[in-house]
Parts: C-alpha cells; sequence; structure tokens
C-alpha cells in the first residue's frame, strides 16, 4: 500500500510533464491550487479522491492509472557472494522458504572434503562441469544435465570435480521444503 501511494506524486509529475503543462495550467484546469499541485508531486501532501478525481478528469484517464501499482523492475541484481571457491549468485528476490541460486565451483584438488549438516533441503542441477558429491555413505559424481535433491540433515559436501568449473542450478529449502525433479 505504501509503495502505491508513494508512486502517485511521480505519477502525476510525469503525466503533467508528457502533456507539457505547467503547474498553473492544470491548476487552473483542475480547480486545485498550484501549491496543492506542487506538493502532490513531490509527495508532501497525501492524495484524496477530492484531488485526484479533477486531476484523472482533466488528463482523461481512469483513476486507476492514477493509483496503480508502480510497475517494477523485473530482473534481479546479481550479488556475489564468494566463499572460497565458491560463488552464489542468488536468483530469486523474494525472502522465503524456498531459494534458487547459481553456484559457481572452481577445482581444487588440495580442498578438505568436510561433510556438514543443517537445516533443510536442496536440490540442485549441474549446468557445465562435473561435481563430486559425498552424501553420508555415498559418492556420487555429477555431470551436466543431471539432477539431485537430497535431505541436508544428511551429512554432506560437494564440489568441482575435474580442472573445470562447475556450475549449478540450486534450489534450497530452508526448512525442509522440498523439490522434486518430475520426468
Amino acid at each position: 500500500m505504501d509503495d502505491v501511494v508513494a508512486g502517485i506524486g511521480p505519477r502525476l509529475k510525469a503525466l503533467r510533464i508528457e502533456r507539457d503543462l505547467t503547474l498553473s495550467v492544470l491548476a487552473e484546469a483542475t480547480g486545485i491550487s498550484v501549491s496543492t499541485l506542487s506538493r502532490l508531486e513531490s509527495g508532501q501532501r497525501r492524495a484524496s479522491l477530492e484531488l485526484l478525481l479533477p486531476i484523472a478528469s482533466t488528463y482523461r484517464i481512469p483513476l486507476d492509472d492514477l493509483v496503480r501499482e508502480p510497475v517494477r523492475d523485473p530482473r534481479i541484481k546479481q550479488v556475489r557472494n564468494t566463499n572460497g571457491r565458491m560463488t552464489s549468485i542468488p536468483l530469486t528476490r523474494q525472502p522465503g522458504n524456498l531459494q534458487a541460486y547459481k553456484i559457481i565451483i572452481e577445482p581444487d584438488p588440495d580442498q578438505v572434503q568436510q561433510q556438514r549438516t543443517h537445516e533443510g533441503y536442496e536440490w540442485f542441477y549441474v549446468l557445465a562441469g562435473r561435481v563430486r558429491l559425498l552424501l553420508g555413505e555415498q559418492d556420487v559424481m555429477l555431470t551436466a544435465g543431471e539432477a539431485v535433491e537430497f535431505n541436508t540433515r544428511i551429512p554432506h559436501w560437494f564440489g568441482a570435480a575435474g580442472k573445470e568449473p562447475a556450475e549449478l542450478l540450486s534450489l534450497f529449502g530452508r526448512q525442509g521444503e522440498r523439490m522434486h525433479l518430475r520426468t
């Protein structure tokens, strides 16, 4: 709701500029003072129906166009987090149980393969390279096009296998939410 209200002022100013109107001309057409219109556009005055109806009428647009939710840029900012030889790039921006990441793992033949456990459930798909997964007693080699899913309470470790970096698409559920690969 706050985003909608905050977007009204800039939208009013953009409409006025797009129509090449001054505040004085708009004030004369709507019966609203220049000062009030200026404060509406700058967000210093909260919009009301008494103010928006004459403006919408003057612009010959539906009132909904003045109070619609702002259009957000759908692109996700790529914030890289590097920890040792592993880089994770979040692919989701909404907080919640399920998060998606692109993970790039640089090869390291001397890396200690220490299995860890934590809360959650993980699914990953190998985009490129080869990945070695230690999952409890299992030792699994994955190549591009293969996917795995596992409960992260089982001791696990994974890393690049070979001389090339490995790239993964990972879906991780923090509270044990399961993602199932369906064929």
